[in-house]
């Protein structure tokens, strides 16, 4: 029996939709990018494993393809949820099963759609609109802040040169001086993303051990940072400094929900055939970032990027929401899921230039 070819299907690497061809065996002989993205393997695992294999067993599924051999027709599920064996993340997908007749024997054309698919990028277009106006609202007020807190503080020096004599009441105007030095840096940290940033190739995993180094020296006991890397990645063209901070101020989030007491781990992979900002990458790094702290309180988590918001009495409100900042200027999506003793956030970045069309593992 002839043995399809990868170049059998050239023009389905290029389709956003994941597709896979499966042999009569019912084992993939063809996987494009997108199917590698949705399922997180690589080809070389994908092929290896019958398709029904690669997920727990489902009804549904084992009826899917029964019906497709008995009566040789296309099949489609609308709403079916797999869970890959690999992971404990529900798939939310339509599946369409479609024989293939080749060398007179019947080949499958499996489609994955998956259906919140169309809902996450309307949700990274609402969220992209609402953090442009957030950050023209926080710089406008940072600008009208500004301009009164270097008066305050000149008023408050020459005031104390008059009180001179009166030790006791100095004591206020060393208050007025420090509390309006500490709103210029919150006024200096909300104008900080509309700097010109600079781009050069990075290494992310130099940015992610530097964050290590910086957030074990703070807490040195009862805190585990844990590295899970694909070595195997590109170089990122980024802003270095922001890009630290992007990681920085999530991973300071963490390990103060945690109260520094927790375990945190840093994960890098690649994703191919990815949407971003609407534009489509066929390589994108992404980055997680998980803590096993108490999780984000159910009524911030959608204000959790909203500038101001925070859970904590001593915060600013400020670190993710300038994270966020950061990562839409460099063209890429931030989003997390949460719940008590796991929170994820996954940083999306194109691999490729600033401003252009945009697995091995070592884990310690």
């Amino acid at each position: 029996m002839q043995r399809m070819t990868t170049s059998s299907f050239a023009g389905l690497e290029l389709l956003d939709t994941p597709v896979l061809i499966l042999d009569p065996a019912g084992t993939p002989c063809f996987a494009n990018p997108a199917s590698e993205n949705l399922l997180a393997l690589g080809k070389r695992e994908l092929l290896r494993h019958r398709f029904i294999d690669l997920f727990q067993p489902h009804p549904a599924l084992a009826q899917a393809f029964l019906t497709v051999e008995r009566f040789n027709t296309s099949f489609l599920e609308h709403d079916i949820e797999l869970v890959p064996k690999h992971s404990d993340q529900p798939l939310h997908i339509a599946l369409s099963i479609t024989p293939v007749e080749h060398d007179s024997a019947h080949w499958l054309l499996v489609e994955l759609r998956p259906l919140d698919q169309q809902l996450r990028i309307a949700n990274e277009e609402r969220l992209l609109l609402q953090q442009q106006a957030n950050r023209e609202l926080i710089r406008n007020l940072a600008h009208e802040i500004k301009n009164p807190l270097g008066g305050i503080r000149g008023a408050a020096q020459l005031l104390e040169h008059e009180l001179s004599d009166r030790p006791d009441l100095k004591e206020y105007t060393g208050v007025i001086r420090e509390e309006s030095i500490r709103l210029q840096s919150l006024v200096d940290r909300l104008l900080a993303p509309h700097r010109h940033q600079v781009a050069t190739q990075i290494n992310i995993h130099e940015v992610l051990e530097r964050v290590r180094s910086i957030v074990l020296a703070e807490h040195r006991e009862g805190l585990s940072v844990q590295r899970d890397y694909d070595v195997s990645l590109p170089p990122l063209t980024a802003d270095k400094e922001q890009l630290i901070q992007i990681v920085l101020n999530i991973v300071k989030n963490a390990v103060e929900a945690m109260k520094g007491r927790g375990a945190l781990i840093l994960r890098t992979r690649v994703a191919r055939q990815v949407t971003l900002a609407r534009r489509r990458h066929p390589l994108a790094l992404k980055l997680q970032i998980i803590d096993d702290g108490p999780g984000v309180p159910e009524e911030l988590r959608d204000h959790v990027f909203h500038p101001l918001v925070t859970g904590r009495a001593d915060g600013t409100g400020l670190g993710l929401t300038l994270a966020q900042s950061f990562v839409h200027q460099h063209g890429g999506s931030i989003e997390f899921e949460s719940r008590p003793g796991y929170t994820c956030f996954t940083v999306m970045l194109p691999l490729a230039p600033l401003n252009e069309p945009r697995n091995e593992a070592t884990r310690s």
